[in-house]
């Protein structure tokens, strides 16, 4: 994915927008917020198209987490910046500075923090569409399963064959945690792989800036 992969995002309390950020210009803010106007109130995901663009938006208790991304971006890793933006967003104001914050008042505040978001999600999109992908199939798991013990019961078969259905389902489940742990993991060995070599590079900056001016180790002359 490329940094242009997403546009513009904003968190708003009902239709009021208490932080946003871009580093693009155009219309997309004008035709987001006409989006927010007109969104259900309900707890839901809505994805609407426009020239060559998608608008998300994740709505819950009362807020909504909007982003702007290209036509080429997955609905599901969208989703994934908003569910990240939403856990950052309550952690930070739940409860207290959002429920009274106005118009745009936050932008200072979490408008750097949604750039920060949108850059990790960009550069590991690849793990986590592994990981979208392992859930949904935990998911698609449970439910043949759930409705195959179903139609145990309803059939009367023996209570043993149900159990070693049951055994069966969280044999699997307990597969996919474990890859999901791996794939976890990974993103954590990449980070901080990331750090060490930045910090060994400013190290180095250092310690050239340091002989250049002492013209050795010894500073004292």
């Amino acid at each position: 994915m490329s940094q242009e992969s997403f546009i513009y995002s904003f968190v708003a309390r009902g239709t009021m927008i208490l932080a946003e950020y871009t580093e693009f210009t155009g219309n997309f803010p004008a035709i987001a917020a006409q989006c927010l106007q007109k969104l259900p109130s309900s707890n839901n995901k809505f994805t609407y198209s426009c020239d060559h663009h998608t608008f998300n938006f994740l709505v819950e208790d009362g807020y909504a987490y909007c982003v702007v991304a290209k036509e080429s971006v997955s609905k599901q890793i969208s989703i994934a910046f908003l569910e990240r933006v939403k856990a950052d967003f309550r952690k930070r104001y739940g409860g207290g500075k959002a429920d009274t914050a106005i118009a745009k008042s936050l932008n200072k505040e979490f408008g750097p923090v949604m750039k920060e978001h949108m850059k990790y999600i960009i550069d590991h999109a690849e793990e986590i569409e592994k990981l979208i992908k392992v859930k949904a199939q935990v998911s698609e798991v449970k439910s043949i399963m759930l409705e195959n013990i179903d139609k145990t019961i309803d059939r009367g078969e023996n209570l043993t064959i149900l159990v070693d259905k049951t055994e069966d389902l969280r044999s699997q489940a307990q597969q996919f945690k474990n890859k999901g742990q791996q794939i976890r993991r990974k993103m954590w060995y990449q980070n901080m792989k990331i750090k060490l070599v930045v910090f060994g590079i400013l190290l180095l900056l250092i310690l050239i800036i340091w002989l250049s001016i002492c013209h050795g180790f010894d500073c004292t002359n």
